[in-house]
């Protein structure tokens, strides 16, 4: 199987158990070896009291990004530190998107960073994670 064919199935193993991505209305736009690109509709329930985007949604969009470009290497990677910046508000009804890109791999770790846009390009968040590559694949060797 190439890289690219498990890069797509393990986004779908993971999308299609994962009823928070769904719930986020997150949608792939491009899914590769190290990387992922994913958008969303920002929604009235996601707002604060501050009539902004909750940073929780920004930090989950990023983190289902990380998560998703983890993993596409076929290993099964779980996070074991992120940070998340908010350099811009964000609005009810804007479509922001996350691209995340491996920066670091090695046998046990990755290294990614994440960047959350709006419809503008405007840095709206910025995400660096860790994950732990665990030796457990996503696809047995005769699938």
């Amino acid at each position: 199987m190439t890289d690219q064919k498990i890069a797509e199935k393990v986004f779908h193993l993971m999308y299609d158990n994962d009823p928070f991505s769904k719930w986020l209305g997150i949608e792939l736009v491009a899914v590769e070896r190290g990387y992922c690109h994913l958008k969303m509709t920002v929604r009235k329930e996601m707002l604060n009291g501050f009539d902004i985007m909750h940073g929780g949604i920004s930090y989950s969009l990023a983190d289902s990004a990380f998560a998703f470009a983890s993993n596409s290497y076929g290993k099964k990677a779980v996070s074991t530190s992120v940070i998340m910046q908010y350099p811009k508000a964000t609005k009810e009804g804007e479509v922001i998107t996350a691209i995340a890109k491996t920066i670091s791999l090695s046998p046990k770790t990755a290294i990614l960073d994440v960047e959350v846009k709006n419809q503008k390009g405007e840095l709206v968040g910025l995400f660096r994670g860790t994950a732990y590559r665990t030796d457990k694949n996503w696809i047995e060797e005769s699938e």
